[in-house]
């Protein structure tokens, strides 16, 4: 040992500094790979399988220690200059720092990971609120490590930030709006991932996948991805489906036009010839008693038919599809909304609208019950003496010239 110690004394000064040097960075890459690779080695069974942002946020922490064998081990190198020794030392020191600034971001990531595993987390994302603790641990390390290397207190930092107060201020404008507004998504439990919303003023349709501090991101069913400012959300109006979702039920309503023309009353003939449509039954049989039982009251002997009460069938129409409706399992019964009304007479027919809930949320089932729906109607339009209404096309002018020349000859 005496004989190394001398013989590294026999060397030149820039010889000793730089073999002190060495051996420096040697020890601290040392302990740097006993504590990342053999200790953590050893540990990683203990700590989460399912998740490496523990193991990230330790090995950030592990880093503190070479670092600080480099901070104070600089002032052993012999024939280094006072300057290089400050300076070595400031940038270590202000580099622990940060890794412990980074160790920390990497146990907020783990906290937020352990949460979104609990069962009411969709509902109450604490991404937002982890973003702004990340926010102050950089700023908080950032202030630290500049004291640190100026060698200056971190307060004579602080105390020049009042003056900045204002440009602070609106640097972080967003970031202040957006911290608002994820308070305000969250307690008012507006939003939540998985929810399908539409924003038209963000031309947002589609799934919820991320809240975030700054922006919620949304994949529109064409798969792009729409990024919304999270203050937008608060300051615009959008709609939210996740009460349709909850529901159970999804609303269909749609009108059929229909020819107005086709409209007209039914003969006795004809309404004992509908008394086999099975639905039709019950409905007949009580309009008839209606009917009769008021004519007779009303009437008083008038046999004229223009003054009686008669069955139309857009009425029997109606009551059928109504029947239909209730039958169709397809149909919600839950206690949602359920009627077959006309609308406003239009140059375009007469809409007759069906307003009713499916007993699904999902969107191709929704529609495959829907065509459906209206497969069945327009079919079986004809069989009450009615039409839909339809604007001539060109196939319909063409029939109407060939009528005219056969007439004509």
């Amino acid at each position: 040992m005496e004989q190394a110690i001398q013989l590294f004394e026999a060397q030149p000064v820039w010889a000793q500094s730089a073999l002190g040097l060495a051996a420096l960075a040697l020890l601290a890459l040392v302990v740097n790979f006993l504590l990342k690779k053999v200790l953590l080695g050893l540990a990683a069974p203990f700590l989460d399988t399912r998740s490496n942002t523990a193991d990230r946020a330790a090995a950030r922490l592990a880093t503190v220690a070479p670092l600080m064998i480099i901070a104070n081990g600089i002032n052993l190198v012999p024939y280094l200059y006072p300057q290089v020794r400050v300076l070595v030392s400031n940038i270590a020191l202000a580099c622990v720092v940060l890794s412990i600034a980074m160790a920390i971001s990497k146990g907020l990531d783990y906290v937020n990971e352990l949460y979104t595993r609990q069962p009411h987390a969709k509902n109450k994302p604490i991404k937002g609120y982890i973003q702004v603790l990340k926010i102050v641990v950089y700023c908080a390390g950032t202030i630290l490590a500049i004291a640190a290397l100026i060698e200056q207190s971190p307060l004579l930092l602080l105390s020049g930030l009042g003056a900045m107060a204002a440009v602070l201020l609106l640097v972080f404008k967003d970031t202040i709006l957006s911290l608002v507004a994820s308070v305000q998504l969250s307690s008012n439990d507006m939003l939540r991932v998985g929810d399908w919303i539409e924003m038209p003023s963000m031309d947002a349709d589609g799934d919820v996948i991320d809240i975030a501090l700054h922006t919620v991101k949304v994949q529109n069913f064409d798969k792009t991805i729409t990024t919304i400012p999270t203050y937008k959300l608060i300051n615009d109006s959008y709609k939210n489906w996740r009460g349709m979702n909850e529901a159970g039920g999804r609303r269909i309503k749609r009108s059929l036009s229909l020819d107005q023309n086709s409209v007209r009353f039914l003969s006795a003939e004809e309404v004992d010839d509908l008394r086999r449509f099975r639905l039709l039954g019950d409905y007949l049989e009580a309009k008839d008693k209606e009917l009769a039982e008021w004519n007779t009251r009303e009437l008083s002997g008038d046999a004229n038919a223009v003054n009686a009460r008669r069955i139309t069938n857009i009425g029997t129409f109606r009551a059928y599809v109504i029947a239909w409706l209730k039958a169709n399992p397809a149909i919600s019964q839950k206690g949602f909304t359920l009627m077959v009304r006309q609308l406003d007479p239009t140059p375009q027919g007469l809409p007759l609208e069906i307003y009713c809930f499916a007993d699904t949320t999902q969107w191709a089932v929704f529609e495959g019950i829907q065509a459906d729906i209206f497969d069945h109607l327009i079919a079986i339009l004809p069989e009450f003496g009615l039409r839909v209404f339809q604007e001539p096309s060109g196939l319909d002018v063409k029939a109407l010239k060939s009528g005219l020349g056969e007439q004509a000859s």
